[in-house]
This record gives C-alpha cells, sequence and structure tokens, in this order.
C-alpha cells in the first residue's frame, strides 16, 4: 500500500456523533474528503443541514440521525439506521458531549448525570454496539474525543473532567481488549479552539491573552486543524496505533 493509499477511506462508513457544528463538523467532513460515507448525528437532525450539504458537495453519502447520545435507546436506533442504510459501521468518531460549570461543593446531582450520561455513558454505549460490529469482521476504528481534562482537573467543572478522564481510560480499556482483533481504538484530544463554546472565553481580553501566552504555537487551533488527526486515526495509516490519546493541542501539554 502506498503513502496516498495509506491515508484513503474510499468504500469505508464512519459514524460522527456531534457533527452539527464546529470540531465535529470539522472531523465529519475531513473524513468524507479522504472518502468515506457519512452518517452525521446530533440530538436535532435539522442542525445537521451544513454539515449534510458540505458532505454531499464532496460527493459522498450522508445520512443525518437525530440521536441523544445519553439516550440508551436513541444510540441502539442510531446503530440500527445505519446498519440499515450502510449495512455496517467502519469507523465510528464520538465527539457528542457537553460541559456544566459550577463550583464541586454546589454541583447537583442533575448537572452531574447529564454530564456523565452524555459524555461517559452514551460514548461508552456507541463503542459497545460499534465494537460488536467490528469484532466480528475482524476491522474497525474507534475515535474518542478526550481533552485537556483528560490530564488535568480544571476548576468548576468536576463532572467534565471526570467525564473525560474517564473517557481516556476507557479508551485505552477497549484497546487492550480489542487490538487483538485489529479494532483501533483511540483518543483525541483538543486543546483550546476557536469554536462557539468558547465564544465568551475568547472575548475576555485578560483570559485569551493568558491562553493564548501559554499556547507554544501562540494560536488557538481551528476546528480543520483536527481533520489530519481524524483522518490518521480512522485509516489504515495508524493500524499499529492502539489506546493513544493524542493530544491536538498547539503544544499546550508541553508547556
Amino acid at each position: 500500500m502506498n503513502i496516498d493509499e495509506l491515508f484513503r477511506l474510499d468504500g469505508k462508513v464512519a459514524v460522527v456523533t456531534g457533527a452539527s457544528r464546529g470540531l465535529g463538523q470539522a472531523m465529519a467532513v475531513g473524513l468524507a474528503e479522504a472518502g468515506a460515507d457519512i452518517v452525521v448525528a446530533s440530538t436535532n437532525a435539522t442542525n445537521l443541514t451544513d454539515t449534510v450539504q458540505a458532505i454531499r458537495q464532496l460527493g459522498r453519502k450522508v445520512l443525518p440521525l437525530t440521536c441523544n447520545v445519553a439516550d440508551a435507546a436513541d444510540v441502539t436506533a442510531a446503530v440500527k439506521s445505519t446498519l440499515d442504510e450502510f449495512g455496517t459501521i467502519d469507523i465510528l468518531l464520538n465527539n457528542a458531549g457537553t460541559i456544566r460549570r459550577a463550583p464541586a461543593a454546589e454541583y447537583s446531582d442533575e448537572d452531574w448525570d447529564i454530564v456523565l450520561d452524555t459524555n461517559l455513558n452514551g460514548l461508552f454505549r456507541f463503542c459497545r454496539a460499534a465494537g460488536q460490529i467490528m469484532l466480528e469482521k475482524k476491522s474497525g476504528k474507534i475515535i474518542n474525543v478526550a481533552s485537556l481534562l483528560s490530564f488535568s482537573g480544571g476548576i468548576t467543572v468536576p463532572a467534565y473532567a471526570a467525564s473525560k478522564g474517564g473517557v481516556a481510560q476507557l479508551t485505552k480499556a477497549l484497546a487492550n481488549e480489542w487490538a487483538k482483533d485489529n479494532v483501533q481504538v483511540n483518543a483525541i484530544a483538543p486543546g483550546y479552539f476557536e469554536t462557539d463554546n468558547t465564544a465568551a472565553l475568547r472575548e475576555n481580553e485578560v483570559r485569551n491573552t493568558a491562553i493564548s501566552a501559554r499556547i507554544p504555537a501562540g494560536k488557538w487551533g481551528k476546528p480543520d486543524d483536527l481533520k489530519g488527526a481524524a483522518i490518521f486515526l480512522a485509516s489504515a495509516a495508524s493500524d499499529y496505533v492502539n489506546g493513544h490519546i493524542m493530544l491536538v493541542d498547539g503544544g499546550w501539554m508541553a508547556r
């Protein structure tokens, strides 16, 4: 296989959760640019219009689905719809996530449950369902989206930090079990990126300056900066990569 073929995804079917905008949208489009057909999922499929249009313009097939990953029935239905449309799942990219902020001593059970159900429990259910398909055919790629808070604790985001720490450990646990069956499970840990979720932070001159000063690259990432990592971990180029948490952070964690 030559170097160009190593990174191609022609004939592959990828499921991307949290694909309506930002990082998830960019990675879904990136996988399509590499040749994959894409199933895009969001809590409301009407929010997927821009993503669907971008993928169709590339000549790839795309299936938009409404799926609340915190709902086990939704995950089951999404997997069934994917199999009905495409017959298999070759790549799973778990990007869906949420965050709730409050001091730990005041953190509500409701916020804790919502964050853990979305970021960790739903991710596991998708991994389990897709993993069963991949194990049977002895081939597959699972990419989980971790975080800088997979490595550090953060402040006033206890559930988010716990969930993303769990994502990193779950990625390793699944890799340990499934690598022998040619299913590679890895994760991407993004740093500070220019998205809707970070708009308020970037508009805060003091915080923006402090964050930018710590990033060795000297700038915030753009969603398209994740395309390369996603394509690598989804392709044959990463066939001997298992249980790795790939930082895409402009050097933040090396500081």
